[in-house]
């Protein structure tokens, strides 16, 4: 059994900043993880390679029945967490720019990275703006004290695209197929509705109903 109380060690929380659950995961989990002594190490993933391209599927919006349903859990979530969120409307929008300056940042200054990652996220979700262009990353990176002008080259270069490609691919073979998802102690879960078991995870440490829970 994995204790309950493991001060500091931190989960891992995979996101996209493409995905509306993901966005809503963002602004939860550093709470969920300080309510049981731990830290949260972000990274990142992309669903356009696990979902389309790993799986096979289209975007779940896209599918009948199930995008409209989804339409009303991510109003309802965002109702339950008391945040902003507006659904865009935006086509043929991407979040690979934003993810590959996450993943640099995050190379120097992960905490900055995570504010990057916030900031954007509001972009996107709560001002509907079209995060696709690099020009916007860098505009949100000067906003915390980067170079505009390095954010740019940074993102123009073999290395920083490499080095995401890495991280999705790392991702993959921890069996990440989506977001959000969080990784505690070599436990998985995934989707905000299964919050409440990481919660349960993260304060009891074990599955079997022992000592009346």
């Amino acid at each position: 059994m994995i204790s309950s109380d493991s001060p500091g060690k931190s989960i891992a929380f995979y996101f996209d900043l493409f995905s509306p659950f993901g966005y809503l995961a963002s602004t939860q989990i550093e709470k969920i993880a300080a309510r049981h002594g731990r830290s949260v190490e972000w990274r990142p993933v992309l669903i356009g390679i696990t979902v389309l391209k790993v799986m096979g599927m289209n975007p779940l919006p896209t599918y009948p029945l199930k995008g409209p349903y989804l339409a009303i859990e991510m109003e309802r979530f965002a109702a339950l967490y008391g945040v902003p969120y507006r659904k865009h409307g935006l086509k043929g929008h991407n979040s690979l720019a934003a993810m590959r300056c996450f993943n640099w940042i995050k190379s120097f200054d992960a905490p900055l990275a995570v504010e990057f990652a916030k900031r954007m996220y509001a972009k996107l979700w709560v001002e509907s703006i079209d995060i696709t262009p690099p020009d916007i990353s860098a505009d949100v990176a000067a906003t915390l004290g980067l170079d505009r002008a390095r954010v740019l080259a940074a993102l123009a270069t073999d290395e920083v695209k490499q080095s995401l490609v890495r991280k999705v691919d790392a991702a993959i073979a921890n069996g990440v197929f989506g977001v959000p998802f969080v990784i505690a102690d070599g436990e998985k879960f995934f989707g905000n509705d299964h919050f409440w078991l990481l919660e349960r995870w993260l304060k009891h440490g074990r599955w079997s109903p022992e000592d009346g829970i």
